[in-house]
C-alpha cells in the first residue's frame, strides 16, 4: 500500500485540501480528510503537505524524445517512456508518422511485446499513427515519398487490440470515408489532421465517425471569413475534441484563446507533439528519415518547416494557463479527464477504483512525483522534504500555479 499524506488534490472537478489518498493492487482504494487517518499499517508513505496531487498526466501525441525517434526505430518507445515521468506523463500515445507501412507493423509489434524485464515508466496506450493517409500540400514535416490514398486493405489489422488507438488522416482524400468508417467500426479513434478539407468536407466527415482534430491550425487550410475549413468545423462542432500544442511556436496564444471559448477544457486535449530533441540539447536529430535542426526553443527542417515540438507536457500546461487566464484544474483537465473519457479508461480523475496513475507537482507546477499503477517511478525526494515542512497556504495553492 502506497499512503500520499496530506495533500491538496486537484481534481477536474474541484481543489480538495487536507486530503490522505490510500493506493492499494494499482487503484486508488480510499481517500479521506487527513484528520480522519490515524495511521496505515505496512504503508509506505509520502508527506504531502504543501503539494498538489493530480490525476496522471496523459500526452496523446508524442513523436519521440531523449534522442529517440519512434518511427526512425519504434524500439526505443520504452526508452522514452522511463524518462518521461520526470515531466508528470503517466500514460502517452507514442506517434508513428508517415512512413513505409512495415514500419508501423513494427511499432505495432514491439507494443505487443510489452516492456522488457524491471521496465518501469510512463504506460504507452496505444499507437498514435500519423499519416500515410495525408494531403501533401499540407503535409508538414512528412515525407512525400511515402504519403499514399487511403486504402482499407492497408489498415486491415489496424485495431484497439493490436496497438492502433488513433489515426489521423486528411477525410477528403479519395476512399478516406469508407477508411474512417472501418476504423470507428473497431473501435480506433480517428482524427482529421494535414488536411485542406472545406467547411462541408469536415461536416460530411464528422458523420462518418471523424472524432478528433490533430494540431488545431496546424497543418490545415487557414481559418478565413468565407471558407472557414477543417478549423471552423472543428471549432463549431459542440462533440468535437481537438489537440492543441501550446508551445507559443507552433500556434499563437490568441488563437489558443479562441479554441479555448469554442471548446473549453472538456473539448481540448493539450500535446507536446514533442520529438527526438525533447528533454535534450539544440543540435541535429531526426523526425522520421528527415533531418531536423533544433534551435533554443524550436525544431524546423532545413526549409524551415516546423518538425515537432520541444515542449515538454508540463511546460506546455503552464502556458494553457497563461495563454488563456484559466484556473489550474481547467489545464490540469485537458491532460487527464478528457483524454481518459475519449478512450473510454478510468484514469483521469481521483475517485476511488480509478487506476493510481498520478502526479504530484509544488504550487508552482514542478514536477515532484510521479505514480504510474501504484508504483512511484519518479521522484525528488528533496522537493518531497522542502515542502512537507511547509504549512498549508491555500491562497499560495489557489494563486501561485496560475500566475
Amino acid at each position: 500500500m502506497l499512503w500520499i499524506q496530506q495533500v491538496t488534490l486537484i481534481t477536474p472537478e474541484r481543489i480538495l485540501p487536507r486530503q490522505d489518498v490510500f493506493i492499494e493492487n494499482g487503484r486508488i482504494a480510499a481517500i479521506q480528510n487527513s484528520g480522519e487517518v490515524h495511521e496505515a499499517a505496512g504503508a509506505r508513505s509520502i508527506r504531502g503537505q504543501g503539494l498538489l496531487l493530480t490525476p496522471g498526466w496523459i500526452d496523446c501525441q508524442l513523436n519521440g524524445g531523449f534522442g529517440h525517434d519512434f518511427t526512425e526505430n519504434p524500439a526505443t518507445i520504452w526508452d522514452v517512456a522511463a524518462q518521461l515521468p520526470r515531466f508528470g506523463v503517466t500514460a502517452f500515445l507514442p506517434t508513428i508518422i508517415t512512413s513505409p507501412l512495415e514500419r508501423i507493423a513494427d511499432a505495432m509489434a514491439v507494443w505487443q511485446a510489452g516492456p522488457p524485464d524491471g521496465w518501469r515508466g510512463a504506460l504507452p496506450l496505444g499507437l498514435h499513427v500519423e499519416g500515410p493517409f495525408l494531403n501533401p500540400r499540407k503535409r508538414g514535416a512528412h515525407n512525400p515519398a511515402y504519403l499514399r490514398l487511403p486504402d482499407r486493405q492497408a489498415v486491415a489489422d489496424w485495431s484497439p487490440q493490436q496497438g492502433i488507438w488513433w489515426v489521423t488522416l486528411a477525410p477528403e482524400l479519395p476512399g478516406a470515408l469508407d477508411l474512417v468508417r472501418e476504423l470507428r467500426q473497431r473501435g480506433v479513434i480517428v482524427s482529421a489532421g494535414h488536411t485542406m478539407a472545406t467547411f462541408e468536407e469536415a461536416e460530411t466527415a464528422f458523420k462518418a465517425g471523424v472524432m478528433c482534430g490533430t494540431h488545431l491550425f496546424n497543418a490545415m487550410a487557414p481559418l478565413a471569413h468565407r471558407e472557414p475549413g477543417m478549423a471552423g468545423a472543428l471549432l463549431t462542432n459542440p462533440e468535437a475534441v481537438v489537440g492543441l500544442i501550446a508551445d507559443g511556436i507552433h500556434t499563437h496564444p490568441a488563437m489558443v484563446e479562441i479554441a479555448w471559448r469554442c471548446k473549453g477544457p472538456h473539448r481540448i486535449i493539450t500535446v507536446t507533439d514533442g520529438m527526438a530533441a525533447l528533454g535534450m540539447p539544440p543540435g541535429r536529430y531526426h523526425l522520421g528519415d528527415l533531418e531536423v535542426i533544433v534551435g533554443a526553443n524550436d525544431a524546423r527542417l532545413p526549409d524551415g518547416t516546423l518538425a515537432g515540438s520541444i515542449a515538454t507536457l508540463d511546460r506546455a500546461l503552464r502556458n494553457v494557463q497563461r495563454f488563456v487566464g484559466c484556473s489550474l484544474t481547467e489545464a490540469i483537465t485537458t491532460v487527464t479527464r478528457t483524454p481518459a473519457e475519449l478512450f473510454g479508461l478510468p484514469k483521469g480523475r481521483i475517485l476511488v477504483g480509478y487506476d493510481a496513475d498520478l502526479t504530484l507537482i509544488t504550487p508552482q507546477g514542478e514536477v515532484v512525483a510521479t505514480i504510474v499503477g501504484g508504483d512511484v517511478v519518479y521522484e525528488r525526494l528533496d522537493r518531497v522534504e522542502a515542502f512537507s515542512s511547509h504549512p498549508f497556504d491555500e491562497e499560495m495553492i489557489l494563486t501561485g500555479v496560475v500566475a
